[in-house]
Order: structure tokens, then sequence, then C-alpha cells
């Protein structure tokens, strides 16, 4: 069974309504276990490309993880990154910024974290939260204490318009110098999510990972559905990509997942560095010697 991944992304220009994408597995990837065995093979693949890229040192993949809580991104970064050179992968995680990061502007602290050249770099919600939650809670913006911005009325249509732009001449610029940014919308249905907090509240060793916080934000559903759906539809292009993954099913997801890294850094073709001619000759040497090490004695 292939994945085929053109089913999952979001072309340049096209509208979104999340209400049309699935979120559950179809019945052939069903099968956990399954999953889990070809996920394995794929990961493998990855940790080789990934040792190409560390070597060539001259590009960078940045993987992007959003959704609404409890779509599952954690334990997809987890799933997808087990068995990949930990040397090579950064991972990120975003938190509310703090005091000193709102003294810069908001794309600040994710220039901070870029990956090296030869990295993978992981961001665990993204610059994309100043579209997403603060779609939902335009409040929030007031924090940054921009010029313009005096009061919540002054964050119109116009303004998110602008950010969208930003984000978009940001993730170009990255590309023009060696990183590839692919993002990944975490597409979890709201009787998933109910299931998935019930089982936190359950399961005393998940308590930590739940909040009254997560049950208020929840009665934003259908504002988040519309701020991702044009976040995903503003910010999508042939460069810089978004991918809604269903996520209902979590083997299926890391699988859809992995496939999508896999292919992207093989596009990258990261090649193995050449060796000077003068550097193989001195290899060359060295190699006779140790060949030749401890012969003089007998």
């Amino acid at each position: 069974m292939e994945i085929n991944i053109e089913n999952f992304l979001v072309k340049e220009g096209k509208k979104v309504n999340l209400k049309d994408c699935e979120t559950e597995a179809p019945k052939e990837f069903k099968d956990k276990q399954e999953n889990k065995k070809a996920l394995k093979k794929i990961v493998e693949d990855i940790e080789a490309l990934q040792n190409v890229l560390y070597a060539e040192n001259r590009q960078s993949l940045l993987v992007i993880f959003q959704g609404i809580d409890a779509a599952g991104k954690d334990s997809s970064i987890r799933a997808i990154l087990t068995g990949v050179n930990p040397q090579g992968v950064e991972v990120t995680a975003f938190k509310t910024p703090s005091a000193a990061e709102y003294e810069h502007d908001y794309l600040w602290r994710h220039v901070q974290n870029l990956p090296e050249r030869g990295r993978i770099g992981i961001f665990n919600r993204s610059h994309y939260e100043n579209v997403l939650i603060c779609k939902v809670h335009p409040e929030f913006i007031l924090s940054e204490n921009l010029p313009d911005i005096k009061e919540v009325k002054d964050i119109d249509d116009k303004f998110f318009e602008r950010r969208y732009r930003e984000i978009r001449n940001f993730e170009e610029y990255l590309h023009d110098n060696g990183t590839q940014v692919i993002k990944f919308f975490l597409n979890v249905s709201k009787d998933e999510q109910k299931k998935r907090f019930i089982e936190r509240i359950k399961n005393r060793e998940k308590n930590w990972k739940f909040s009254a916080a997560d049950l208020k934000e929840r009665s934003f559903w259908d504002n988040y559905q519309k701020a991702f759906s044009l976040a995903l539809e503003n910010t999508s292009t042939n460069h810089s990509p978004w991918f809604i993954i269903p996520c209902d099913t979590k083997s299926y997801a890391h699988l859809i997942m992995a496939t999508i890294i896999k292919r992207t850094l093989k596009n990258m073709n990261p090649k193995f560095p050449k060796t000077p001619k003068e550097e193989e000759d001195e290899l060359q040497t060295a190699y006779q010697d140790l060949l030749n090490e401890g012969k003089e004695k007998k």
C-alpha cells in the first residue's frame, strides 16, 4: 500500500475548508501494527538521508507541526524521529512568549532556533501561533506593543493579511538561503479531541497534559477551524507547502508525515562532499601506513 502525498498537499492559492478534509484513516490503513512496520522502514531511510545532509553541510530542513490541543504533535515527533541520529536533529517547542521575547518582533524567537546547515529542525508550534491563537484571541497582539496597534479594534483583516505576507516572505527567504520548509497541520476531529481529553483526565500519568484552559479553548473550536483554514490557504506555497494530515488514527498520520519528510529529503538531493585530490593522496598514504604498521618489527 502506497501513500499519495499529493492527497494531503494544500496547493498554492487553493481555498481550504477543513470540513471537507478527512480526519480518519481509510480501511486499508487501519492496522496499527502494519502502519508501525511500514513506518520503521521509512524512518531508516530518513536516517540515511539525514546522514548525507549532515555530511554535505549546505542545506537544512525545517518541519513545522501545528494543530489544536491533543492533535498529537508530541507523539508524532517522537514516532517519526525515533532512530534518527539526534546529533542531526533539533527540536524546539514554543510556549507563550516571555517578556524578553515580547521586546522583539514576533519572528525573532523563531529565527534564533532555525536549524543549522546539515540539520533537521522541528518546530512544535511555531511563528504560525501569531496568526492562529492570535486570530482567535486578538487581544494577545497588544502584548507585542506595536506602534500602530493601540486597541483590539486596530487588529483587523488587513493586519492579518500583512502577517500572512510577512510569513510567506520569511519562508521564501529561508528557502532561498538553503532551508527547506514543510508544514504539517494535524487535523483531528472534535470527537477525537474529546476522547483524548477524557483519557488525559482518567490516566494520572497524563494529567500533566491537561488543564482547564484546554477545555476553555475547545469552546472556540469553530473559530480555530476558521483561523487554521485562513492560515493554510494564505501561506501554503510551492517552496514551503502545507500538508493537512488526518490524525484521528495516529499510526496512519505518522506514516504520512514520515513519507513526506523522506520525499522532501530525497528531493533536496544531498551529496557527500567530494574529497580534494591532495586529500585523497594523503588518505591513500595513511591507508598504506596503517597496513604496514607493525610489519617492521617482525
